[in-house]
């Protein structure tokens, strides 16, 4: 299904000049350096084809004959481009064994040079021959003479006549002669194309690599590949396994690259929890271009990108509006979303040369922006507010922000590497289909709840939504005082003791919820007894207004409570989460703050 959406999404890309997609037969390539001859071979300079962007030199984009160069320690020579291994016979001196790096350079800069002489007579055209005649005379020591190729390092380079702007293979002679040799090419049997049906076409017998996925290796991976005799059945080896013509293997990798790296690749492609999350439609549209950032920095992204970009803006402010009023409001947003689609896909490379499709969603517009304010409504709690903070938390929490509630934190950020990585697909499932909330989501909340002792804003949005849509219970926005469930009343109460114990003794270095939020939260009833009595003592040191508030704050919480019970189960710990994180909220009201709970300031 993913191949066969990715084939229809070129015929798209194809006809949009922003996409930078390649036809049939040729790839975009990043070229740092330009071989510069003149027509009779001679070397007139090798120039830096590097254009500076954002701040420093960067390759640029150029279409070149033949599709993405595949890795390998074998002899694979492009046509009329290449890495300067191959196309001048250099190699670096500093690396550590140079002897072995000469050999290597030799060997490419041979196979090279052979392969164009042998298609001159068969392609007979001025400038390709020029082109060799300069292979047959070049000496590869002579590249100690342009330091540019140790600046490079790496990077692809092409050919240029001199005195013209076009580079060789784009002559027009020789983009013919390539589209001829391109479409009688063979490489495969004939057989039947899995994703457009067609009989008796070239089947692919390596389908090309895709670069920008989130931990494969720089020179790409496949999605469809076979390498060991276990995956060739009935003796189909490579990808003949899996039948795929030609021209349809060229289509879904142009439009995946097109996803990954170009120009319009911003608003496709983002890295939530590890995976490599593509999202498009059937026809551009302003959901499109917000959909995927929105859902990967949520309600930030007007910060980080709007305050710079006006069109940006004025789209995310529709798209939020959209979100708040619901349905009727989603053809405000765009145009007959009821019948536009979408595909949203999560990629990922368990091995570097490998991509795996982790999930893929397809369908209305309309119902993705229906499940998504639906998963915004489930985890909207009380934003947390305090006299440390300059402004509130975020209205939209994005998934980045709700998975790095599951890792712990390294140097005062979250340790992403340590974001159990089967989270981000379920989560994403969760919110564009409307689908339960991953359990390892909760647990691992829970787990990171105990061992910091912290119930912050996007941890109590993430126990919220749980309990409002995997247990199908009500939980409200912010306190809710007539709510009689036992962990939610002691949860109120453990936030109210460390509160008085605050009060009463200032910062300490071991507060009772280093202390005993674990335990409290576990097995109440062998704790909060004892966290009573020490709060008597706390309670003495306040004023006499605020003494008098406290404690019928803590008899307003008590009394609906027939005993304190012996254990929790991990659930009713969420609920504590809760009650503490909505109590210790209300606390910290203030009159400055306009949606303080009436009656909660003191």
């Amino acid at each position: 299904m993913l191949l066969q959406a990715l084939y229809d999404l070129y015929e798209r890309f194809e006809t949009d000049p922003d996409y930078d997609v390649a036809p049939f037969g040729r790839s975009f390539q990043k070229i740092a350096f330009i071989v510069v001859i003149d027509r009779n071979g001679d070397l007139i300079d090798i120039q830096d084809a590097r254009q500076e962007r954002e701040g420093r030199l960067q390759p640029q984009r150029v279409l070149v004959l033949g599709s993405t160069k595949s890795s390998g320690s074998g002899l694979n020579p492009c046509t009329l481009w290449d890495s300067a291994g191959y196309m001048l016979g250099w190699y670096s001196e500093k690396g550590s064994d140079p002897a072995k790096a000469k050999k290597r350079a030799q060997e490419t800069f041979k196979a090279f040079k052979e392969k164009h002489l042998a298609l001159e007579k068969a392609v007979r055209i001025p400038e390709f021959s020029a082109v060799c005649r300069f292979l047959e005379t070049w000496r590869p020591e002579r590249c100690k003479d342009y330091p540019l190729l140790d600046e490079l390092q790496s990077g692809f380079g092409v050919f240029q006549i001199r005195g013209e702007t076009r580079y060789v293979h784009e002559h027009p002679a020789v983009s013919d002669w390539w589209d001829r040799q391109t479409a009688g090419e063979d490489q495969g049997p004939p057989g039947r194309c899995l994703v457009t049906g067609a009989d008796g076409v070239p089947i692919a017998r390596i389908h090309p690599k895709i670069q920008g996925i989130s931990g494969a290796q720089p020179s790409g991976a496949t999605i469809a590949g076979f390498n060991a005799p276990a995956y060739e059945s009935y003796g189909w080896t490579q990808s003949f396994n899996a039948p795929v013509s030609e021209e349809a293997a060229h289509r879904y990798t142009a439009a995946t690259k097109a996803l990954l790296d170009s120009p319009q690749s911003r608003k496709h492609r983002k890295i939530i929890g590890g995976t490599t999350v593509v999202f498009w439609t059937d026809r551009p549209c302003a959901t499109e271009d917000i959909f995927l950032a929105f859902a990967a920095e949520g309600s930030t992204l007007m910060e980080n990108e709007a305050a710079q970009d006006e069109a940006v803006r004025k789209k995310l402010q529709s798209f939020l509006q959209a979100l708040r009023k619901g349905r009727e409001a989603y053809s405000d947003l765009d145009d007959d979303p009821e019948r536009t689609d979408y595909w949203i896909a999560g990629l990922a490379a368990p091995t570097p040369a490998r991509i795996a499709v982790r999930f893929l969603h397809h369908g209305r517009l309309a119902d993705l922006l229906e499940n998504l304010r639906r998963h915004h409504r489930d985890i909207s709690v009380e934003r947390q507010y305090g006299k440390d903070r300059l402004r509130p938390e975020p209205e939209y929490p994005s998934l980045q922000l709700l998975l790095d509630q599951t890792c712990p934190r390294k140097n005062g950020k979250p340790d992403r590497d340590r974001i159990p990585p089967v989270l981000a697909g379920p989560l994403l499932e969760a919110v564009v289909t409307g689908a339960r909330y991953p359990e390892g989501l909760y647990a691992a909340v829970m787990r990171r709840v105990v061992a910091d002792r912290v119930i912050d804003y996007p941890r109590a949005a993430i126990i919220k939504g749980y309990w409002m849509r995997n247990l199908g219970k009500e939980v409200p926005v912010s306190l809710d005082r007539s709510r009689t469930e036992p962990a939610y009343r002691l949860g109120r109460l453990f936030a109210v003791l460390e509160k008085t114990q605050k009060d009463a003794l200032g910062n300490t270095k071991s507060g009772i919820r280093s202390s005993f939020y674990a335990s409290a939260s576990a097995t109440p009833r062998a704790v909060i007894p004892r966290l009573l009595r020490t709060y008597q003592h706390h309670l003495a040191k306040l004023e006499e207004g605020r003494k008098v508030h406290r404690e019928k704050l803590v008899q307003e919480i008590l009394d609906p409570l027939p005993e304190i019970p012996a254990h929790l189960n991990l659930a009713d710990q969420g609920l504590f989460a809760l009650g503490y994180y909505h109590q210790m909220n209300a606390l910290f009201a203030t009159k400055d703050r306009p949606d303080a709970p009436a009656g909660q300031t003191e």
